[in-house]
C-alpha cells in the first residue's frame, strides 16, 4: 500500500509539472514569443545582407573612380552638370505626380537593384 500512494503521488506530481510546462510555452512568454523573436532575427539578417550587398557595392564604386580617370570625369560631369565646349543639354520637365497619394505603388517600376 506504501508503494502504491507514492507511485500516485508520483504521477500527480508529474502531472502537476506537465500541466505547468505546456501552460507556461502556451502562455504569452513561451512559443509565441519565441516564433516572434526567430521571426525578428531573420528580419534583421536579411536587412544585413542588404546592408552589406550596398556596402559592397558602394566599395567597388569607390575603387572604380579611383582608378579610372574617365569614371572620375563621368561622376564629376554628372554631379556638377558640367558641359564640354560643343555639347548640349536637354533638360525636360518632369511628369506630373499622379492625382491620388494613396494609390498603391506600381509594381511595374520597381526601385534599381544594387547589384
Amino acid at each position: 500500500m506504501n508503494s502504491s500512494v507514492r507511485r500516485v503521488l508520483i504521477l500527480i506530481a508529474f502531472a502537476v509539472i506537465g500541466a505547468y510546462g505546456l501552460a507556461e510555452l502556451r502562455g504569452p512568454q513561451g512559443l509565441p514569443a519565441l516564433r516572434e523573436k526567430w521571426d525578428e532575427i531573420r528580419q534583421f539578417e536579411e536587412e544585413n545582407a542588404n546592408l552589406q550587398r550596398e556596402n559592397d557595392y558602394r566599395r567597388d564604386r569607390i575603387k572604380k573612380l579611383e582608378s579610372s580617370p574617365s569614371e572620375q570625369e563621368l561622376e564629376i560631369r554628372k554631379n556638377l552638370k558640367l558641359l564640354r565646349p560643343g555639347e548640349t543639354s536637354f533638360i525636360l520637365p518632369e511628369q506630373p505626380k499622379p492625382a491620388s497619394s494613396d494609390a498603391p505603388l506600381s509594381d511595374s517600376n520597381p526601385p534599381p537593384d544594387l547589384k
